[in-house]
């Protein structure tokens, strides 16, 4: 049986890993069990670089493992770029086997899996697709999930190209998706987004085409977070679902919001997660939340229920995936209470255009 735990810590930097070595020093977390970390810092690709190494540095001295041990172990998923309201932190996950038979309660379950390390000219292309999807079944296998109505959220993060990397592939014969690192980018996460969707069945593998990607947005699932970062090499993803071969104390419920100002369906993620309301959360059930991953896709269009927004054609609209995560942060913060949720901006193939993807962990209430 598998034992799940949850933790979600404040940072004051993107180098203050201190709570969690807190943690680890009052023997509240054994470092060996970590599997996974999740994190909403500040900056860009060198700051989250900067956040990694320091979880590495800090574990590897708890552990005594080496920093590429680490780094090999516990996939550590940067999400950067903060604004508005939200506040930098990050979410501990730690698993370990534990004797027990199958119980007929479902409970949080985490797969993770990383795939072979990519080639530049692989970036946002069928392949990546198909990697993405392997994993994501690998993942389920991990996790004892047998029904894919259990998945609740899978988050990836995918490499993105680089100037070495495009002049790589050109070295090689090779054509790449395309020599605009920002797009480029976008395509990688659209083929991560699509080769989880073809895991879990939303969509099928002869939808799936090179020109696709990015492009026909009527594929898309509806579990999917992916982001992409010069600092991957490999596609990481993490799983998470519930299953009846878990005893963790947690739960996870997801839902979507068709845009982002449908309250409802921020509603029915935190209602699968087992919170029990009716037109607001009162403190006692928002004491059992544990985390909450919020896929932003507001960015998508210039226009919400018919009236016109300026994020994609205002002077600031380079930064429309943050005044996405901002707005998004705000709403579901005001429906909690608290504004440490986890953001990632992209509408690439994650969710329908212009929607908002909410998974929520909570404590069980039993």
């Amino acid at each position: 049986m598998m034992d799940v735990n949850v933790y979600r810590l404040p940072m004051a930097g993107p180098s203050d890993v201190s709570e969690l070595a807190k943690l680890i020093e009052n023997n509240e977390i054994n470092p060996n069990d970590i599997c996974a970390i999740i994190a909403q810092t500040e900056g860009d690709g060198y700051a989250r670089g900067y956040c990694a190494q320091s979880f590495e540095l800090m574990l590897s001295e708890k552990t005594g493992l080496s920093r590429l041990e680490i780094s090999e172990k516990i996939p550590m998923l940067m999400i950067g770029l903060t604004g508005g309201l939200m506040s930098p932190h990050y979410t501990v996950f730690t698993r370990k086997n534990i004797d027990g038979s199958a119980s007929s309660e479902k409970r949080l379950s985490l797969g993770i899996k990383v795939t072979r390390v990519l080639l530049p000219e692989e970036y946002g292309t069928k392949t990546q697709v198909h990697l993405v999807a392997q994993a994501v079944r690998d993942a389920m296998t991990e996790a004892g999930i047998e029904k894919i109505e259990d998945v609740h959220c899978v988050e990836v993060k995918c490499p993105n190209l680089t100037f070495d990397r495009l002049n790589d592939a050109i070295s090689r014969g090779k054509k790449c998706v395309s020599t605009n690192f920002a797009e480029a980018g976008s395509k990688s996460k659209g083929a991560a987004a699509l080769g989880v969707a073809l895991a879990l069945g939303e969509i099928k593998d002869s939808d799936v085409t090179d020109e696709a990607i990015c492009s026909d947005f009527s594929l898309f699932s509806n579990v999917a977070s992916t982001s992409a970062g010069n600092e991957q090499v490999a596609c990481k993803v993490i799983l998470m679902g519930n299953s009846n071969q878990s005893v963790s104390q947690y739960i996870i419920g997801s839902g979507v919001m068709k845009d982002t100002l449908d309250l409802e369906g921020a509603f029915t993620a935190f209602r699968k997660a087992g919170l029990v309301f009716d037109q607001s959360i009162p403190q006692s059930q928002r004491n059992k939340i544990a985390t909450v991953f919020i896929n932003a896709g507001a960015d998508a269009k210039g226009t919400i229920r018919g009236r016109r927004t300026t994020m994609k054609s205002d002077y600031l609209s380079s930064y429309q995936g943050i005044f996405a995560k901002a707005v998004i942060n705000a709403i579901v913060g005001a429906l909690i209470g608290d504004t440490m949720i986890l953001a990632s901006a992209g509408y690439e193939h994650q969710g329908p255009l212009g929607a908002n993807l909410v998974a929520v962990i909570a404590k069980a209430t039993s």
